[in-house]
């Protein structure tokens, strides 16, 4: 049975994030503009039937499970002495793991691909300085914890952004994730 086949069933989560997967590699291959992909992705994950997705990506090309890039649902960014700086436009992961070890490991999400409204990045950092800076309209909540170190999350925004979760342990080390770039060096 196809999609138009029955176009008033319930979309499940699944069905929303196959097709966040084409919009992510839309943007990435240069189809569609950042405002587009935000636009869209909206859309997605607001539907509720599979028939309100269709449309969605209509004029695009479509990705096979076997072409979806792996690092859609996990990525490891990893820092051991050493400074690893991720920023401009990237495709990040469902679950980014952000490990430092002696380091620093700064990562800009602002003009990154995000592959659907909530992803999850665990920060453990030893020794080391993590920043992370998260787009605007971001909604953010801290689940991690620190030892003999400095945690720094700032909270919420009541804006219709990404759900962005931040697990993970730092000892020894200062975690920071913010919305501005005041605070951080991005050299």
């Amino acid at each position: 049975m196809s999609v138009t086949d029955s176009p008033d069933l319930r979309a499940s989560d699944a069905d929303r994030d196959r097709v966040a997967a084409v919009l992510s590699e839309a943007l990435a291959a240069g189809r569609l503009t950042s405002v587009e992909h935000a636009d869209r992705l909206d859309l997605a994950y607001t539907a509720k039937t599979v028939g309100e997705l269709v449309p969605i990506t209509k004029d695009l090309p479509d990705v096979s499970a076997g072409n979806v890039p792996t690092a859609i649902e996990q990525q490891v960014i990893d820092s051991k002495f050493s400074k690893v700086i991720r920023k401009g436009r990237w495709v990040a992961s469902r679950n980014t793991r952000l490990s430092a070890r002696f380091g620093a490991l700064i990562i800009d999400l602002s003009d990154a691909v995000l592959p659907g409204r909530e992803i999850t990045i665990e920060t453990n950092a030893w020794f080391s300085k993590m920043i992370v800076r998260v787009p605007e309209n971001a909604h953010v909540i801290d689940e991690g914890s620190s030892v003999f170190g400095k945690r720094n999350v700032t909270g919420g925004s009541e804006a219709d952004g990404p759900l962005i979760r931040v697990t993970g342990a730092s000892k020894f080390s200062k975690v920071i994730v913010s919305r501005g770039v005041s605070d951080w060096n991005l050299r």
